[in-house]
């Protein structure tokens, strides 16, 4: 009898990889087989894309999730035939499990009518009201996990938006991803409670730490 691939990903695009890559560089337009030419293109591309999003959005615009696809689709279009698609695979990171790709559409309408309705346009007066919107809108969107790759820096451009609709200046989240990434972590792990704080926290440091650097210029 022959088996089923019902539950075999093998046959999807998304969940192959790159020949000559070993096991490290997904499938890609470009033949891209070595992460350090990957993570170089996807940055810049991710530059581009920011660029072209803040020309796209305006400060009164309520995003939805088809804007979220649209946000991935700029960025990796270039790179990856699945850009702006919603993941058929399964995925875990060390020993968490993201939500299942059979309920992405219902998890990402849910988001569409909560958070994104609730707190978009984020047009919140204070730094605190600003990192609580933020935060709930990131945390819910990383938890999802909508994409196969990149699901991270497309919720962080989309805090970048709403924060230029708040008043102020592109996020830098380098104290995100470098010296509280681990206070980061553990406020993705709260949110599958919806324990917001450590998140919110998380976004002050960021907002603090951009308003100081603007400062400084």
């Amino acid at each position: 009898m022959k088996k089923s691939n019902r539950y075999n990903t093998a046959h999807l695009v998304e969940d192959q990889y790159e020949p000559g890559s070993n096991g490290q560089v997904l499938k890609n337009k470009l033949g891209i087989a070595t992460t350090s030419e990957m993570n170089k293109l996807e940055k810049e591309e991710q530059l581009r894309a920011l660029d072209e999003l803040t020309d796209i959005f305006e400060k009164d615009h309520r995003f939805s999730v088809a804007d979220i696809c649209k946000m991935h689709k700029i960025w990796l279009r270039n790179i990856y035939e699945w850009a702006g698609k919603y993941r058929q695979v399964k995925m875990s990171k060390e020993d968490f499990t993201f939500a299942f790709p059979e309920q992405i559409p219902k998890l990402m309408t849910e988001f569409e009518k909560g958070p994104l309705r609730e707190f978009t346009p984020c047009h919140f007066k204070t730094h605190a009201e600003i990192a609580k919107a933020l935060a709930i809108v990131h945390t819910e969107l990383v938890l999802i996990h909508p994409f196969r790759e990149g699901n991270g820096r497309v919720a962080r451009m989309l805090a970048i938006l709403m924060a230029i609709q708040a008043g102020l200046p592109p996020l830098d989240f380098g104290v995100m991803i470098d010296e509280e990434k681990e206070k980061y972590i553990k406020a993705i792990h709260a949110g599958v409670e919806r324990n917001y704080e450590p998140m919110g926290k998380v976004f002050t440091s960021v907002i603090r730490k951009t308003l100081r650097a603007r400062e400084q210029q």
